[in-house]
């Protein structure tokens, strides 16, 4: 989780290579259930990770 006071933001980023210096990692759990402060945006920018392939239908 990153956020930006000057614009009342606050990012979700998957946690790639390490942690961002200025931000905070947070389990899946948690990010699942964040909520900004009010006034703020949440932008939930994580990639989805599928549990299960589809299925092929010939």
């Amino acid at each position: 989780m990153t956020f930006s006071y000057d614009d009342s933001s606050v990012w979700l980023d998957d946690i790639v290579n390490g942690v961002e210096p200025h931000g905070y990692p947070l389990c899946a759990n948690h990010s699942d259930r964040m909520t900004p402060p009010q006034g703020w945006t949440l932008t939930d920018r994580r990639t989805v990770t599928r549990l299960f392939a589809p299925l092929s239908v010939a």
